[in-house]
């Protein structure tokens, strides 16, 4: 028998499932409350690591994975490094050399990525949909309801929907997401000709962590596309401003600090407001930091408050599974929140195309989705926390260890495997 199956959500880790399953033959149609693909469109860089490599590789058409690979951003190493807030280098992990770009590191544009997720799959988004809730019928499938008064039935529901999921609500009520009080303040320094001279090559040449003495962190990675993102009609969009340029390079950066850092009207204020504030309070960093800030568009700066879920135990499997931010969404101070769901699509597309009892399917899917998903919750809860917190004699003691390390090629080797 044909099952149809219903995907809430048109973000990476939907799209990425729809590929596999449109590629395997599946019946399968995904419900996106965007009005048009460019609705919502994210403006910076996402960082794909080996397993959201994979996951695209063995998902997407081999003309659509290429597409993919021709859009990264040219510096695709990504060697990462741990400096103090005057530069210095503490640590430089290199990541080690990869078998193929499956298996490889790559910076993407998030409206990039999107675009070729989307590619080829017209006639199985559904615009313009906003999920509201779900009845079960009496044969076993699960009827949808969407705010414009449409329905639809299908045999196996899949929920992409994000960190507010609504059918997380429904389904598992008791999963909470929290607010971690921490705050973010990011944005975009151009990448040019005359910019490139004025930051340190460190900043350039792949991802890094800077290490203030307590209380705060700051994160930069760079999304350098050379000679321009268009390849073949993908790039190429339609929105203006600084935040949605997607042909520029650039490098992202990012403030952390807890609530009391930051003035009680945060929430309020613009992209310049912002920016003035973090400026502020790294007033005593390199000039290279402060610059990276102050020459930064206020266009492109946002502020992201940081919220993770709470892992929960099992839950007796049945045909409504969930992927993604929907059931383990994290912090991002590990970058690996898009790849946490990129790796629950391939591993759902193949569970769901594997023959046999698709609930049995469904089951291991989830057993193994939740511990990693769960780890990589804890995981990047743990990397927030001490991204901005811990002590000033904690954080003494972090960067000698990170020194230590440096010189001695074999421990650093053993400790960052």
């Amino acid at each position: 028998m044909t099952r149809n199956i219903a995907i809430i959500g048109g973000g990476i880790g939907g799209l990425c499932l729809a590929q596999g399953l449109r590629k395997a033959g599946l019946d399968v149609t995904v419900y996106e409350r965007d009005r048009t693909p460019a609705d919502r469109l994210q403006g910076y860089r996402v960082h794909i690591d080996p397993n959201g490599a994979r996951a695209l590789h063995d998902c997407l058409p081999a003309s659509l994975w290429q597409a993919f690979l021709d859009t990264t951003g040219r510096h695709s190493g990504q060697d990462f490094g741990f400096l103090t807030e005057q530069l210095g280098r503490l640590a430089v992990i290199e990541a080690p050399e990869a078998a193929g770009p499956a298996d490889d590191h790559h910076s993407a544009s998030r409206i990039t990525l999107r675009q070729v997720l989307l590619s080829g799959l017209d006639d199985v988004v559904r615009f313009g949909k906003t999920y509201e809730r779900y009845e079960r019928l009496p044969d076993g499938r699960v009827k949808l309801f969407f705010a414009d008064g449409t329905s639809a039935t299908a045999d196996i529901v899949v929920a992409a929907d994000g960190g507010n999921s609504r059918v997380r609500k429904q389904y598992l009520p008791h999963a909470e997401r929290v607010d971690t009080g921490i705050t973010t303040v990011a944005g975009k320094f151009p990448i040019t000709g005359e910019t490139r001279k004025l930051v340190a090559r460190r900043l350039l040449d792949g991802p890094n962590s800077v290490i203030p003495p307590s209380g705060m962190g700051f994160f930069t990675a760079p999304h350098d596309l050379g000679d321009g993102v268009a390849h073949g009609g993908f790039g190429v969009t339609e929105q203006e401003g600084a935040l949605m340029d997607n042909s520029s390079s650039y490098i992202l950066w990012a403030f952390g600090a807890s609530g009391a850092h930051f003035p009680a009207n945060i929430s309020e204020m613009s992209g310049e407001q912002l920016k003035t504030t973090v400026a502020h309070r790294i007033e005593s960093w390199h000039p290279d930091l402060r610059r990276v800030v102050d020459m930064s568009d206020p266009d492109t700066v946002t502020l992201l408050p940081i919220r993770t879920s709470i892992p929960i135990d099992a839950w007796p499997a049945t045909n409504i599974t969930l992927l993604g931010d929907a059931i383990h969404s994290m912090t991002p101070m590990r970058g690996i929140g898009a790849n946490t769901a990129l790796r629950d699509a391939r591993l759902l597309c193949a569970a769901l195309t594997g023959g046999g009892d698709p609930i049995k399917a469904i089951a291991g899917y989830e057993a193994q989705m939740r511990e990693y998903g769960f780890a990589a919750v804890r995981d990047s809860l743990r990397a927030a926390e001490q991204f901005v917190g811990g002590s000033r004699v904690g954080r003494m003691g972090f960067k000698t260890f990170l020194r230590v390390v440096e010189r001695f090629p074999a421990l650093k080797a053993k400790a960052f495997a």
